[in-house]
């Protein structure tokens, strides 16, 4: 059979993204920091966005800061029409006199305890610090030990095996990604002479640090040459008790040792006041901090959900380029048509944002109004389907509103997602929020007896006398979520 080449049409349908619509997406699964930055980068890019410093002063519904200018006005308007609009403004604003200083500064100055400056000092440039030496940081853990290492006499091998160590520290100040005869081969030194330098590195301030396991930690700690532990008892559980003491198994202790349970106590007491993390007061975690995306205030006896517009920059579409739309370079016509498509495009997606945004907070605060008004305990089972449908939009929407978003309520800052929980049956056949289950899980745990903390089943057993029916492994699951050790853990015996 031949094969021939011929032309051929054909006629089909395909959902195609277009840029414009994945920059949509984009946007409304962003926080509200990346969109900051997104707006600012874009203020850098497109010569037709500015930032306006007016202030809004329409009537209408507070949708968005950001202000919707399709920007066809200012390349279509009459210059005459707008020229005449300012000066009918600038008519209507009274420049008042500026008010005269009837402050008697001579007065003030021949009163004063300090004798008036004779002007500012001038001073070179080069006796000024730099940006550079005004900026600070925390003193990190490998900055803290090297410091100590060069004032102490290393030598320059063990030196530089003592700073290998400090670089091969984890953030608890602990050495577990590599062991002492790797060190001595990437080195090309002994073992042995690691292990030295192992040992001192030991006793620096914080001690104990670079140990290899939580018993090296404690027992470095047990042997400071200033505060030695010489208890055999409290060394014996060092050595060899230290899982017994985390599963609180004291009668294996008491077992081994052949010491009764109050010198067994004691000493216990002596290993948890040791610190199993030398590196502590260098962490480098610093705290969030969240900015809500809108606000739900009560006014009175009904509720007000209103956008965060604080931080925001408000956009709007530059007047400096309309000169060049009329000239006859035609490079110049394309290049700013294409930034106007995309100054208006970027306007309007962001506006459309911030109204779905407050869609989805209106409508969570409609389905968890008695969460709202009276606390998590009446927390309400709610799916993405039923706010989709209730603002008629895709589930896929809602989930990406939802995504990095906060709220500020009167029962604090939570994440929009948050109000999405699976139902738990009760006995009067009404649903509630797992949230608002694992909330009663952590009350009855914070109200037990220490010594005889509530066990998973007893957990079960006290929801149920509440009317909530609920599995063990449920209950369980909940308690790891919300970092709650088992009974045997928790149990306090002293």
């Amino acid at each position: 059979m031949a094969m021939t080449m011929r032309p051929e049409l054909r006629m089909s349908q395909q959902l195609v993204m277009t840029p414009q619509l994945q920059q949509a997406i984009k946007l409304l699964q962003m926080s509200r920091v990346e969109l900051t930055d997104l707006v600012r980068d874009q203020l850098l890019e497109n010569p037709l966005l500015e930032e306006s410093q007016e202030l809004g002063t329409s009537t209408e519904e507070p949708v968005s800061s950001i202000e919707l200018q399709d920007g066809v006005e200012h390349e279509q308007g009459d210059p005459t029409q707008q020229s005449s609009a300012k000066e009918e403004r600038s008519t209507e604003v009274k420049v008042d006199e500026p008010p005269r200083d009837n402050f008697d500064w001579e007065a003030y100055l021949e009163n004063s305890a300090y004798p008036p400056s004779t002007g500012p000092t001038i001073r070179p440039e080069s006796d000024l610090p730099s940006l550079e030496a005004t900026l600070s940081a925390p003193e990190t853990l490998e900055d803290h030990l090297m410091w100590q290492i060069r004032l102490s006499n290393f030598g320059p091998k063990r030196e530089e095996i003592a700073e290998y160590i400090v670089r091969c520290l984890d953030g608890n100040g602990y050495l577990q990604d590599t062991t002492v005869t790797q060190i001595a081969r990437q080195l090309e030194c002994s073992s042995l002479l690691v292990e030295q330098v192992l040992r001192r590195v030991q006793q620096l301030d914080p001690q104990s640090v670079a140990s290899r396991s939580l018993a090296e930690c404690l027992w470095v700690q047990a042997h400071h040459p200033e505060r030695t532990i010489q208890d055999p008892l409290v060394l014996g559980i060092i050595a060899k008790h230290l899982h017994n003491l985390e599963t609180r198994r004291y009668n294996v202790v008491v077992r081994d040792v052949g010491e009764p349970l109050e010198e067994v106590y004691e000493a216990t007491k002596v290993v948890m006041a040791l610190d199993p993390r030398p590196a502590r007061a260098f962490s480098s975690e610093s705290p969030a901090y969240i900015v809500p995306d809108v606000y739900i205030i009560r006014l009175e006896d009904d509720f007000v959900v209103l956008l965060n517009d604080d931080g925001l920059p408000r956009l709007k579409i530059s007047n400096l380029y309309r000169q060049a739309m009329g000239g006859e370079n035609n490079k110049a016509k394309d290049y700013i048509s294409e930034r106007l498509r995309s100054a208006q495009w970027l306007i309007r997606s962001i506006q459309q944002r911030q109204r779905t945004i407050l869609k989805v907070a209106r409508s969570i605060l409609k389905f968890q109004r008695e969460f709202f008004e009276k606390g998590v305990h009446f927390l309400r089972p709610l799916i993405l389907r039923d706010v989709a449908e209730d603002i008629e939009m895709h589930e896929s929407t809602v989930s990406r509103v939802t995504t990095n978003k906060y709220v500020h309520t009167p029962q604090g800052i939570f994440e929009l997602k948050y109000f999405f929980n699976a139902g738990i049956s009760s006995r009067d056949g009404d649903e509630l929020a797992s949230e608002a289950v694992k909330t009663k899980i952590k009350n009855l745990i914070a109200k037990e007896n220490p010594k005889k903390p509530l066990s998973d089943a007893q957990l079960v057993k006290a929801l149920r006398e509440e009317g909530i029916r609920i599995a063990r492994r449920t209950v369980a699951k909940y308690r790891e979520q919300l970092g709650v050790l088992s009974s045997t853990k928790r149990r306090k015996l002293f």
